[in-house]
């Protein structure tokens, strides 16, 4: 369990700094390529990494229901959300992308009590009460409106809250490389099949050589993220991981704050929340497991 924490930790850092990053990035870039770019050449790492550690002869003993859910992962959280995301962000602040995209707690919470048969225990309504009004604070500081660009990252949400609460099951019985290689492999297939049918494929060629350095550099995080984002995901309940995960919100509302050079009181009490609401999950988790083992008996 402590190792799963720690994954999931590693994957709030990646994703904090990937966001505000990607903001960057994706300017003068087609969203779609920019996505569909990114996401192959993690697609193929993965697959690298794969060879290397000889799990991939686990894809040989996958039965059709496991290659169905793979390919439902990939289009629920590999296609779908990054094309509805990357578009959104490109119209929209990084730091109201990041708050966003961490609501995703909300339903992940829902859907791992309705599915995953999930129990919220009082330290975890504890930290959603803290995580909820820390990121109300750090939403108040980003000017937010709700428009189209705020609409289609909130749906990208609600697509990867689903993808999340499936692969915990998926994770049960896979690798965690596996599953995160059959996220990207399926999503760059759907993704490539969008391309053709709307006629952007032809963007490819159009792209500069500073464009490629930030999909290589972007690449390279998002491999960061996947990678440990499973893993965690595989150690840890899924309300709890995407608790944790939303320590990726204060670091890119303080990445915001200093390339704006504007701190408030407001923006530090929202982001002193978030760590607190992050700490009470994981330190909540600690206790109860110590007392397991001295209280075997007990629940």
């Amino acid at each position: 369990m402590k190792r799963g924490y720690l994954f999931v930790l590693l994957t709030a850092l990646v994703s904090g700094v990937s966001i505000f990053l990607n903001k960057f990035g994706v300017k003068g870039i087609d969203p779609y390529i920019f996505t569909w770019s990114k996401n192959i050449l993690v697609a193929l790492f993965l697959f690298s990494a794969l060879m290397m550690i000889k799990e991939i002869k686990t894809f040989k003993d996958l039965k059709p229901k496991q290659w169905g859910q793979l390919v439902l992962i990939g289009l629920l959280g590999g296609s779908i959300p990054f094309l509805l995301f990357f578009k959104g962000l490109s119209m929209a602040p990084s730091a109201t992308a990041a708050l966003l995209h961490k609501s995703m707690f909300i339903f992940v919470a829902i859907a791992a009590v309705l599915f995953l048969k999930e129990k919220l225990n009082k330290g975890f309504l504890v930290a959603a009460a803290l995580l909820f009004v820390g990121n109300f604070l750090l939403l108040g500081k980003t000017g937010f409106t709700f428009g189209l660009p705020e609409f289609l990252i909130l749906a990208a949400v609600l697509f990867w809250s689903a993808e999340t609460a499936l692969s915990k099951h998926v994770l049960n019985d896979l690798p965690s490389m596996v599953v995160a290689f059959g996220r990207m492999f399926f999503g760059v297939l759907f993704i490539l099949l969008f391309l053709f049918m709307t006629g952007s494929i032809t963007k490819i060629a159009t792209l500069t050589l500073p464009q490629v350095g930030w999909i290589l550099f972007t690449a390279v995080l998002l491999l960061a993220y996947v990678s440990s984002w499973y893993a965690g995901l595989k150690l840890v309940p899924a309300s709890k991981a995407v608790c944790v995960l939303l320590l990726g919100s204060a670091i890119t509302s303080i990445l915001s704050f200093i390339y704006a050079g504007s701190v408030t009181i407001s923006g530090l009490t929202g982001v002193a929340l978030v760590l607190s609401g992050v700490l009470t999950i994981i330190g909540y988790s600690y206790l109860v497991s110590k007392f397991r083992i001295l209280f075997p008996t007990r629940e």
